[in-house]
């Protein structure tokens, strides 16, 4: 292993959430408020920034998008990616999980309870955007926050690290696939010229602008890539809440018509989150795969990657449709749902270890 990956891999998982990383619910909840005051007071400012769009690419969206996205990707190193076969069982499971498993899982949860159960409770309208929205959300594993959460398990930072340097590289090719495959089977008619734009405009492009910028970094030294690390990271989240002030005021609307909207589109999200997260940890545990191992692997099996799905929803849908509602409330429940799930596999560390199939190897 060289040196650079040394280090990158004892940094990788971060340092236990900061402050608007643990109060993110209570930011997104006053981005809710705040931008639909907006839209009631200010509706012709509003609709005027919802029209600054280019081949269905909304200007001011775009560029908040990249400023959220690429300080997320300077954390990843692709050149993790030979560790892969070091953890192969764990990584196994994780890729599974996050691409066989989690958007179909998630697809099957939209139509159970928002064309079935919760339907009479939904605009009828809405409904096909709702459910595309889910299945944006679930299509994309998360990047960034992982590294948090690996964190305050202790997970293994060369599997977390070489984890998402792997999903990354898939989500290049597998993401508009996968969307548009549950799209169409969902009866939805999917905009691919706008789904391939979306994949070049917020993956393809902010990937090979990170990896420069994360190369020239690494080029004066760990000590200006943390620097600057610390200095651009809270850019990534005033954009981040930038964007939902802009979506709420779109939505403003539809919320104070329908409110319960927001608790009936957490639902599926919750139980996928559970869902996916309890068979990556089960699955690690079957396999015999150690139990730093198998934390990351439940917790990147059950996030997402919201701020790609919110810059899809918005391209492919619009500000005002369902999809971006729906995106939203991934973000609303993201940190406490995740918490929970990090308690969760904190405390069964016991229980793992007694049940693994094989003797946990020493680090």
């Amino acid at each position: 292993m060289s040196a650079l990956c040394n280090v990158t891999g004892t940094r990788a998982t971060g340092e236990p959430l900061n402050f608007f990383e643990r109060y993110l619910t209570l930011w997104v909840a006053l981005c809710i408020v705040v931008g639909i005051v907006l839209g009631q007071l200010f509706p012709e400012p509003v609709q005027a920034i919802g029209g600054m769009e280019i081949a269905k690419v909304n200007l001011p969206v775009g560029a908040l998008i990249w400023v959220m996205i690429i300080p997320m990707l300077l954390k990843i190193d692709f050149g993790a990616l030979h560790q892969v076969k070091g953890h192969i069982r764990g990584i196994g499971v994780t890729v599974a999980i996050n691409w066989l498993v989690k958007p179909f899982s998630m697809a099957f949860l939209g139509w159970f309870f928002i064309r079935g159960v919760f339907a009479p409770l939904l605009p009828a309208e809405q409904i096909d955007s709702y459910i595309a929205g889910l299945i944006l959300l679930a299509a994309a594993p998360c990047t960034a926050m992982v590294f948090v959460w690996s964190r305050l398990t202790n997970g293994d930072p060369y599997f977390t690290l070489s984890q998402v340097a792997l999903n990354d590289s898939i989500m290049i090719f597998a993401f508009a696939p996968i969307v548009g495959l549950l799209l169409g089977i969902s009866s939805i008619t999917v905009p691919w010229a706008t789904l391939f734009t979306s994949v070049v405009l917020y993956i393809v492009i902010p990937v090979i602008l990170a990896q420069i910028m994360r190369k020239r970094l690494l080029a004066r030294g760990q000590a200006a890539f943390d620097a600057a690390m610390t200095r651009i990271q809270p850019w990534s989240v005033a954009a981040l809440l930038l964007t939902l002030v802009l979506l709420f005021a779109f939505q403003g609307d539809a919320i104070l018509k329908q409110p319960l909207v927001i608790a009936l589109l957490a639902v599926p999200i919750l139980i996928q989150v559970f869902f996916n997260s309890s068979l990556a940890y089960l699955a690690n545990r079957a396999l015999g795969e150690k139990h730093s191992v198998a934390c990351p692997s439940a917790l990147i099996g059950a996030s997402n990657f919201f701020e790609l799905a919110v810059a899809a929803a918005i391209s492919l849908f619009g500000f005002e449709s369902g999809a971006a509602l729906a995106t939203v409330v991934g973000v609303l429940i993201e940190v406490p749902v995740m918490l929970l799930v990090v308690r969760v596999v904190n405390a069964s560390k016991g229980w793992y270890e007694r049940g693994l199939r094989v003797p946990e190897r020493a680090p």
